[in-house]
């Protein structure tokens, strides 16, 4: 963990405050893998930070329904799960009140749109319901299960990313949605063979995305070819963006989570995440992390990057806790997360906590026009405190302090 220089150097009245707050943050220092001290002060920062929990970031210029709100309260819903505050579980219900009326319609949700994006946050909605009761939220995961009934497809079976990148997938799109998808219908659902078109997408966008070489998946695949991004033959955009597979990786573990036991499709997902960790791992920087671009290393203008990186370490730890992964992967999981703490993680003078080096946002096609390459992913927004670093963090360090203390 970085803290900035001159911190014990402050004024006298910060001293002590400050001195409590190294009480509890050394032990953690000293035991990176298994404390989740950090990630409850951060949780804790951001909710005095971001009171109203919709306008802690905004999705093209406006405060909407978004996948990136979903992903930090989906960080604070398991460390409330692990003993962690009130206020976590009253925050997500909060943001979803703002947004969710009595019949369930979900305010800045437009189903015809079909953005993938929009199933993301509908994810903290089983939490809810289950903890209150209240039907509205029942009413909301209908109509998100609803847009993946009518969502468009690729030839091969893969929803689109978002109706207005026609014939595309993105990895991103299989966090977003599968999840979702798989623990709707094993709650809710009467049709198993939803459970097959589920693993079939992990396999399709697999199948396309994964280079030979390298094992790495590429971000995207248009089955048009009608993309500048995309290869006139194999319809796949240039680069490996760490992110991506992050995303692609955390989606493997949160759907086999919800699959059944008896599931042919957790084998066949389980082979997947084993590939991709295999593919990671020789990429893995001596400090734990993972650059920007994954396999370009210290190339100019590349960086060690929060969120890939704390969904990397996410996916592994989880992985191994399932009994998805070889167990001796749980040292990968704990050199990123140690990594985290020591390069990405600071804390200032006032003693408050900071999530560096995140990528605020990237994507394929769209205005201006995102090609893919590498000299794109390197001229993107290198941010503190973005919702894709805090969320993917508190992930990360749930997931740690699960598997190290499986009692919680």
């Amino acid at each position: 963990m970085s803290i900035k220089p001159g911190f014990l150097e402050t004024s006298i009245p910060r001293f002590i405050p400050c001195l409590l707050l190294l009480v509890l943050i050394f032990p953690a220092y000293a035991n990176e893998s298994n404390d989740s001290s950090v990630a409850d002060l951060l949780a804790s920062q951001q909710i005095e930070r971001f009171p109203e929990p919709w306008l802690m970031r905004k999705s093209d210029g406006e405060y909407v329904w978004s996948y990136t709100h979903g992903l930090v309260l989906l960080g604070m819903e398991q460390l409330f799960k692990q003993g962690g505050d009130e206020s976590y579980a009253d925050y997500i219900q909060t943001y979803a009140d703002h947004f969710i009326d009595a019949e369930g319609n979900i305010d800045t949700f437009k189903i015809a749109e079909f953005n993938i994006d929009s199933i993301n946050a509908g994810k903290m909605l089983f939490f809810l319901y289950q903890r209150t009761g209240d039907n509205r939220y029942r009413l909301a995961m209908d109509k998100l299960r609803k847009q993946l009934e009518w969502h468009p497809r690729t030839h091969s079976g893969g929803f689109w990313h978002k109706r207005k990148y026609p014939w595309q997938i993105w990895l991103d799109g299989l966090y977003m949605a599968q999840p979702f998808y798989a623990r709707f219908e094993i709650q809710f659902g009467e049709d198993p063979s939803v459970f097959d078109d589920i693993v079939n997408q992990f396999v399709v966008i697999e199948r396309k995305t994964r280079d030979e070489k390298t094992g790495l998946l590429y971000h995207g695949w248009d089955e048009s070819r009608l993309q500048q991004w995309a290869d006139d033959g194999t319809g796949l955009s240039p680069g490996h963006w760490s992110r991506a597979m992050g995303w692609y990786a955390m989606a493997i573990v949160d759907t086999i989570e919800h699959l059944p036991e008896a599931h042919e499709g957790r084998q066949v997902l389980g082979a997947i995440m084993t590939r991709l960790d295999e593919a990671l791992i020789p990429y893995q920087h001596e400090s734990g992390l993972w650059y920007q671009v994954t396999d370009q290393g210290n190339r100019a203008g590349n960086w060690l990057e929060a969120s890939g990186s704390a969904m990397f370490t996410y996916a592994i730890a989880k992985g191994v806790r399932l009994g998805i992964l070889n167990e001796q992967l749980i040292e990968v999981a704990n050199k990123g997360y140690a990594g985290l703490l020591k390069k990405i993680v600071s804390i200032d003078e006032e003693g408050k906590v900071h999530v560096n080096d995140i990528c605020r946002s990237a994507g394929l096609g769209g205005t201006p026009y995102r090609d893919g390459t590498y000299e794109y992913y390197i001229s993107t927004d290198r941010v503190s405190d973005d919702a894709h670093g805090i969320g993917s963090f508190l992930l990360a360090a749930s997931e740690m302090n699960r598997l190290n203390q499986p009692e919680i």
